[in-house]
């Protein structure tokens, strides 16, 4: 990928994964997104499952974009950023609209990075950026290999700098050709988002 074409004209949704020390991560990413951008963020992070997520209001103050918790049957709306709610899959439907699930966990994981990813896959093909994080397991793998079968574009936080490198580690096995860079580069990528159309 060249790092310095406009990723505005050829990104249309984001979506984003990450699991222990996601929030330090997303603390760094999101705040870059310019305020300008048309594209979607679609953000899943493992959280506890038994009580409400507060990343919402937690990165509200930190982005130019508006942020909210994911709803069901919503319609997507460009240039804001969705976190997925506790304890729901997060899917992207033909709309394209959200679509929330209660099926049994993957990865041991509710909600699952790769739900989200495969079912966006489906959706933007190759108009989609996936980007996974730190974290401490395998989920994300096999859905950054569906964005890249699927002509998107696929970033991995370089392993040494997350605080848990496995779920980096893993996705690169399965996917190898994504783009590794640190979290100060994948910054400077989502900068370039600004929109161009």
């Amino acid at each position: 990928m060249n790092r310095h074409d406009a990723l505005a004209e050829r990104v249309d949704a984001v979506v984003i994964g990450a699991s222990a020390g996601g929030i330090e991560a997303l603390s760094v990413l999101l705040p870059a997104l310019p305020a300008k951008t048309t594209a979607a963020v679609f953000v899943v992070l493992h959280i506890p499952r038994d009580r409400p997520s507060v990343l919402p209001e937690i990165f509200a103050r930190k982005c130019t974009l508006p942020v909210q918790e994911a709803e069901d049957k919503e319609a997507v709306i460009g240039g804001r950023v969705y976190f997925c709610p506790s304890n729901y899959h997060l899917l992207l439907d033909q709309g394209p609209q959200m679509a929330l699930s209660v099926d049994d966990p993957v990865h041991h994981s509710r909600p699952s990075i790769d739900v989200l990813f495969e079912s966006a896959a489906d959706v933007y093909g190759s108009r989609l950026m996936g980007i996974i994080l730190s974290g401490a397991n395998e989920d994300g793998a096999a859905g950054l290999a569906a964005i890249h079968r699927g002509g998107g574009l696929t970033v991995v936080q370089e392993p040494q700098t997350a605080r848990s490198p496995q779920m980096a580690l893993s996705a690169l096995k399965l996917c190898p050709e994504g783009t590794v860079l640190p979290l100060a580069e994948i910054a400077a990528l989502l900068r370039t988002l600004e929109c161009s159309r």
